[in-house]
């Protein structure tokens, strides 16, 4: 079926039935399970699923926790919280074991959660909680701790959210309580990650505008000394990028000599592009037809939206210098140029009253002034030289130096030193920005 989602589920063996009976009233959802009740497997089963399933689901918090970096980034994880129901169950059954309780040992559940529990069910005797954060390495430790409340005799039971240790209390003849979800927490889970799938769906099948325009295309037309050569050269041009938007499963447009329009999904557009980071078309027309392309890709809720994104984005890579792709995302922000191995990114208009008092002060745009940021981001340094300036911002050495000497009038940054040259050449003066730490956190937000 078309809709099906295969959701991975990574739990243990003792859950299966209750996860799969829940899974029965989503028919969206094709399950592929990995069970085991060895919570170290939780990571192997992660890398084992990553290329099949749409959406991860973890029964519980510790072998989520335990499988965090090898989630891929575009796949949603999601894992089954211990509620309160999960906990009244385990008293109620605890209460069953050890009717007459003078305190109780419990790890990894919320102490607030707990203590509402105990109110709910007007019980008073005290509770011991095991108060680090999971991780595997303490599962001796929360043994131990179960272990010495108990033969001091503070405890007389405990409660656990981890099989593991559940397993070695019985061993060492403690009376507890394994916490698991119960059928609401698995369903609610359940719900938010068929959202989380739909939603993704539905980016994915979001409009996408790309506008291609020659670069000096008047120029090039003047230098052929034919009208029929002209044409011959479009007809070159027209093939290339066909090429590529078929690759793009979508549809192109010439809307005149030298402006070109394609329409693709979003899902496609990332998955050909690798993650907007691979664009080898105005490469190919550098190699092929020595011509020099810029590209605007914009993205939006409607394709009103996507159309003048895809036009502001065309606007951003002709004011780069051209010979890239820039791309404008539904939230306005401004993301490229793509061709670069670390793109920047910016937002389209600066609110920031700090930042625009800055760049008054400096004589410059304050969207210069944000790509600055970005390029001291992306170096992790506020070190800069004026043909490192001129890059960032598309424009000539001569304009870099003279945004560098209002900078330095308006007191922002300073002159720090000359760099080494590996090659002849004059040694070029290395700047460094004031005020790094303020406008490292802007650029951050």
């Amino acid at each position: 079926m078309q809709n099906q989602i295969q959701i991975g589920v990574i739990g243990p063996e003792i859950l299966f039935e209750k996860l799969n009976n829940c899974l029965k009233m989503f028919p969206n959802f094709q399950p592929v399970f990995r069970l085991s009740n060895q919570i170290l497997d939780a990571p192997r089963f992660t890398k084992e699923l990553a290329n099949q399933v749409d959406v991860l689901l973890y029964s519980g918090w510790p072998p989520y926790s335990l499988s965090k970096q090898d989630i891929p980034a575009h796949i949603p994880a999601h894992y089954i919280p211990l509620k309160g129901s999960g906990l009244y169950r385990a008293l109620y059954k605890i209460k069953q074991i050890q009717p007459a309780i003078n305190g109780l040992s419990l790890d990894t559940l919320p102490a607030a959660e707990v203590k509402r529990a105990l109110k709910e069910v007007n019980e008073t005797f005290p509770v011991f909680h095991f108060e680090s954060a999971f991780h595997m390495d303490r599962l001796k430790e929360m043994v131990h701790f179960h272990q010495t409340s108990f033969e001091s005799v503070k405890t007389n039971c405990a409660i656990t959210g981890i099989k593991a240790v559940a397993d070695e209390l019985a061993e060492l003849g403690i009376p507890n309580q394994w916490v698991v979800p119960t059928d609401e927490d698995i369903i609610v889970t359940l719900e938010r990650a068929l959202l989380s799938t739909e939603k993704r769906r539905n980016r994915e099948s979001q409009i996408v505008f790309g506008l291609i325009q020659v670069d000096g295309y008047h120029e090039l037309v003047n230098q052929i000394t034919s009208e029929h050569l002209i044409q011959r050269q479009n007809l070159r041009l027209y093939r290339l990028i066909l090429d590529y938007v078929e690759q793009l499963e979508g549809h192109l447009t010439s809307l005149s000599g030298n402006e070109y329009m394609f329409i693709t999904t979003r899902g496609v557009f990332e998955r050909i592009t690798q993650g907007y980071k691979w664009i080898p078309l105005i490469e190919e027309a550098k190699k092929q037809l020595k011509m020099e392309l810029s590209m605007g890709v914009g993205f939006g809720l409607s394709a009103n939206e996507a159309g003048t994104h895809a036009r502001i984005a065309l606007m951003q890579a002709k004011d780069f210098g051209g010979g890239c792709c820039f791309i404008v995302k539904e939230d306005r922000s401004v993301f490229g140029p793509v061709e670069m191995s670390a793109p920047i990114s910016y937002p389209l208009y600066i609110t920031d009253e700090t930042l625009l008092k800055k760049a008054e002060q400096a004589g410059m745009s304050a969207i210069y002034q944000q790509k600055l940021i970005s390029l001291i981001k992306r170096k992790q340094d506020s070190q800069f030289t004026a043909h490192e300036l001129a890059e960032t911002l598309g424009i000539t050495a001569r304009s870099a130096h003279r945004i560098i000497l209002k900078w330095l009038d308006a007191d922002l940054i300073s002159i720090i030193g000359m760099e080494k040259m590996s090659t002849r050449g004059r040694p070029r003066q290395v700047y460094q920005l004031k005020d790094s730490d303020y406008f490292t956190k802007q650029g951050g937000r």
